[in-house]
Order: C-alpha cells, then sequence, then structure tokens
C-alpha cells in the first residue's frame, strides 16, 4: 500500500479568533482594541491587526495580542494567565506550536459610573 500524506491549512483569522477568545476568557479581561496603537499614542493606519497579531517562524507560532483590563487587577497575574490560555488553546484546538505570546496592556477600563462628571458651578459676583 502507498502511503498518502495530507497536510492541515488553517486560516490566520481562525488563529486570532481562537487567540480572542482563549483571552477574553480570563477573569479582569473587559476586551481586544479594534486597532493597534504604537508607543506614542498615535493609531497606526497601516495594517490594523484589530488586537491580535500571529507570526509562523519556522513552523511554530508566534502570538502578539493587545487586551483592555479592568482597574481592579494585578496586570502581571493577568498578563501571565492569558499566555497561558492563548498557548493552550491554540496548541489543543489547533495541533500548532506557539512559542511565544506576547501580551500587551492597550487599556485599563474604567466603570462609568465611577467616573465623577465635572460639574459647572455659577460664581457669585
Amino acid at each position: 500500500m502507498a502511503k498518502t500524506s495530507s497536510a492541515l491549512s488553517i486560516n490566520v483569522d481562525v488563529l486570532k479568533k481562537i487567540t480572542k477568545l482563549a483571552a477574553t476568557e480570563v477573569n479582569g479581561v473587559v476586551g481586544i482594541p479594534n486597532k493597534n496603537i504604537d508607543l506614542k499614542g498615535i493609531v497606526k493606519s497601516k495594517n490594523p491587526f484589530a488586537g491580535v497579531k500571529v507570526e509562523s517562524v519556522n513552523g511554530a507560532l508566534e502570538i502578539s495580542v493587545y487586551i483592555i483590563v479592568s482597574k481592579d487587577v494585578n496586570v502581571k497575574t493577568i498578563a501571565q494567565e492569558v499566555q497561558e490560555n492563548v498557548k493552550d488553546k491554540i496548541q489543543t484546538m489547533t495541533g500548532s506550536a506557539v512559542t511565544k505570546v506576547n501580551v500587551i496592556i492597550s487599556d485599563i477600563k474604567l466603570k462609568e459610573d465611577e467616573i465623577e462628571p465635572e460639574v459647572e458651578t455659577e460664581e457669585e459676583i
């Protein structure tokens, strides 16, 4: 009998969706930003990757995910949990090796009801 070989090809968009789902499963993660923001705070218009970037390096995956966290969380703990969950979900669901998961905290979400509105006061003459 002749051996037949087959290859599995997974679309990058699927990997991005798995990454988003895995990241938002972690308690304290509020969401994923729609666009990448550089260090200067200017929204990058060139090739925005909607908060997740997946690269294949030597057959293994390197993933970068930008997250928004709530204000009452330990950022280091949340980042570690996101790294572990993303790596586990990608490797379990696709069988692809993940060598690196970069987690970037892009924003901290404050509850709207806790933000004090500016109140205008009238000065007496």
